[in-house]
């Protein structure tokens, strides 16, 4: 056990938190609380992880773990008791999360409103679900909380009477937010209904935490506020600038809820930090950004979790205490890393399995880790439910209806069979596109084979699975499903939203009238196959093609980058490039791109300086780390180019290059002689399997 940086860690979750729209705020001081807060710690971009779904990426944080690892893979699950179909509860966690691990250890660990937090586990303190601050009962009736809500039950009534009712919302809480709100129609227009609704829920969850602070003793609090995400959803098509389509008079009614929202979260904020005092350790963390600029898609598209289309894949985070280094900002922040990293701060020691890193950029001083090969196997009480507790059908129907009116899950089938059905592909789904995310197509592959069987007229299915079989390298499958299932096709509506996740930015493409030619999605699809198949000269005519359509689409001007580097068109490249930065300016792939651009231009220094763009944006990129490593060796700088190479080959252990590069490095004058033959062994011997399989 290593020695305590914290006497106490708050951990904040604001669901959806992104800087594009922080920083405009901090800039006019709309914000100072936060201001304050990353003046005296640390900043930075968070990375999320795919598929961008907060049940699955909020379970990510509170375990340091994948969900192909923690079991959260969806928003609905079949119930286990036979009755169709539940919300993904807190029974479906198979792993350990943060306040189970503290419980374990005998620390006061309280957790308010975490995503999939149903029923409240019985660990060292006051576990409050998710299920608590939903109305649902008109103002003045009975409103329950439902069996389970509150851990322990001894304090269900106190927690009871902390809520907020959507009907308590008046007047004097909205003008702030809706000045125009007498305008409103509510007959035709129900958004002042869902305001409502969004801001009482999530001041009941302040009212439980700000309680909590004030009267019980605590090691470790973690809450969750999902308000930003809601009211993005709900109100960002309003935000300004005014997108077209939507018509003015709404615009100016609902211009300023999403700012207004975040305003109100700095409020919150200063509140928890008063209240935690100044020897409290605060994480700021969102699972995830959302889409505020140009990149804000036209419309949803008709799937599960159709929504999800609108976040954007990085989020904030902040870091504040005593051991935290003050107004610095910090590069290349995972949401897997939020665990290790408050282990950490606890001296307790990182599970070996976990996939996350300690964050020590963050700190003062390099923090002593200490390791364990899996909490899974300590012994002892934690807190977690058997994974045979039964929901209540009541909850389940009230967070059911919930997730529907979001958008998030389509209506259950009265058929409970086509339900569970309906249910098992999406979980299968999600899990394969995380295993794919992961680098684990092998994985993935029977997951999606078995999806696109039950549902052949699903083009989100088969354009997943042809990823996969691209990332497999059997090219020919891939290109065999994108000729039979789309390229005869018009674009429809559904297949154009599953293109979105092949890439984050397809999205936005327009849906084409014209039956004659395929749509831009589908022609940067077979662009990558011929890239891929080395028909360069194809696959730019195919990419070009997609560029005259949708000319905005960053991942497609990542591709056409790539195919004039391998053309040795360099400043072609290098424009390609530019415009994916223009599009979007936290874009890593672009970053890299230009690193590879300059470094072929004999312009080392600004290679690396694009390369630590790359990976600070994301962490887990292994060609920028090796990029990297390589323009720092031809500028000098021998150290810091084989910590870069190490980095690489501890994510992407057989790329033979890096190996090569170390041989060398470590054969220099005061390297490390044993190093150099071992990594020149490895390299020799990757050669010769890689030449094996060529012949193959």
């Amino acid at each position: 056990m290593g020695e305590p940086l914290a006497n106490k860690v708050l951990l904040i979750g604001w669901d959806a938190a992104d800087w594009k729209v922080i920083n405009p705020l901090l800039d006019q001081g709309l914000m100072p609380t936060l201001d304050d807060f990353v003046n005296h710690g640390v900043m930075g971009n968070i990375a999320t992880l795919r598929p961008i779904l907060s049940p699955m990426l909020w379970n990510s944080i509170a375990t340091g773990k994948r969900a192909h690892k923690h079991g959260i893979h969806g928003f609905t699950e079949p119930d286990p008791q036979g009755a169709g179909v539940r919300p993904v509860a807190s029974t479906s966690r198979k792993v350990k999360a943060l306040w189970n691990i503290l419980t374990q250890r005998g620390y006061r660990a309280h957790v308010l409103g975490w995503f999939a937090g149903h029923p409240a586990e019985p660990i060292n303190g006051i576990s409050i679900s998710d299920l608590y601050p939903h109305a649902t009962a008109p103002l003045g009736e009975e409103w329950p909380l439902p069996p389970g809500t509150v851990h322990p039950e001894s304090m269900r009534e106190r927690f009871a009477g902390l809520r907020m009712h959507p009907a308590e919302v008046t007047e004097a809480a909205i003008l702030p937010w809706i000045p125009r709100a007498k305008e409103i129609d509510q007959e035709k227009d129900k958004g002042l209904n869902s305001f409502a609704k969004i801001l009482s829920e999530n001041c009941s969850i302040h009212n439980a935490a700000t309680w909590i602070l004030q009267n019980e003793p605590w090691d470790f609090l973690a809450v969750y506020y999902n308000a930003i995400d809601h009211f993005c959803h709900g109100f960002m098509h309003f935000h300004p600038p005014r997108m077209e389509g939507i018509p003015e008079d709404k615009f100016e009614i609902y211009k300023d809820v999403v700012n207004g929202a975040y305003r109100f979260h700095d409020m919150m904020l200063q509140t928890l930090l008063d209240l935690a005092g100044p020897d409290t350790t605060v994480l700021l963390v969102s699972d995830h950004g959302f889409h505020s600029d140009h990149l804000r898609p036209k419309g949803i598209p008709r799937e599960p979790a159709g929504p999800a289309v609108q976040h954007r894949p990085f989020g904030i985070f902040c870091m504040r205490g005593p051991q935290v280094k003050q107004d610095e900002r910090i590069y290349g922040a995972n949401l897997l890393d939020v665990t290790p990293t408050i282990l950490t701060l606890f001296g307790l020691p990182v599970g070996e399995d976990m996939d996350g890193r300690v964050l020590v950029q963050a700190f003062e001083q390099p923090p002593e880790i200490a390791r364990t090969p899996s909490w899974e196997d300590e012994p002892g009480e934690c807190g977690m439910h058997s994974a045979d507790r039964r929901m209540d059908p009541a909850a389940a129907q009230a967070m059911l209806q919930r997730l529907v009116a979001l958008g998030y899950i389509q209506p259950p089938s009265e058929d409970q069979s086509k339900a569970v059905a309906s249910t098992m592909r999406e979980l299968k789904y999600n899990l394969a596109r995380d295993y794919l995310d992961s680098r684990r197509p092998q994985k993935a592959l029977p997951l999606l084979e078995e999806v696109a069987r039950e549902k052949p007229d699903q083009a989100r299915f088969h354009l997943h699975l042809a990823q996969c079989f691209l990332a497999l390298r059997r090219n020919q499958e891939a290109k065999e499903i994108l000729q039979r299932l789309l390229l005869p096709k018009t674009e429809t509506a559904e297949a154009s939203a599953a293109a979105s996740t092949q890439d984050e930015a397809a999205a936005q493409a327009p849906v084409s009238g014209d039956e004659a030619s395929p749509p831009p999605w589908a022609d940067l699809l077979m662009g990558v196959i011929q890239f891929e198949e080395r028909d360069l000269e194809a696959a730019l005519a195919s990419l070009l093609r997609a560029e005259r359509a949708d000319p905005r689409l960053p991942g497609l001007h990542l591709r056409i980058g790539e195919t004039y580097l391998r053309q040795e068109r360099v400043q072609d490249a290098e424009r390609a490039f530019r415009k994916a930065l223009d599009i979007d300016g936290d874009c890593p792939e672009a970053h890299l791109g230009l690193a590879m651009v300059h470094l072929r231009q004999h312009r080392d220094a600004e290679a690396a300086e694009e390369a630590l763009l790359a990976v600070s944006l994301q962490h887990l990129l292994p060609p920028g780390h090796f990029y990297l490593g390589v323009a720092l060796a031809r500028l000098g700088h021998l150290q810091r180019a084989v910590l870069a190479f190490e980095t690489c080959l501890a994510m992407l252990p057989g790329l033979v290059a890096a190996h090569r590069w170390l041989a060398t490095l470590y054969s220099q004058p005061g390297g490390d002689s044993e190093k150099a033959a071992r990594h020149r062994s490895l390299h020799t011997e990757l050669r010769r399997k890689k030449r094996a399989n060529a012949r193959v």
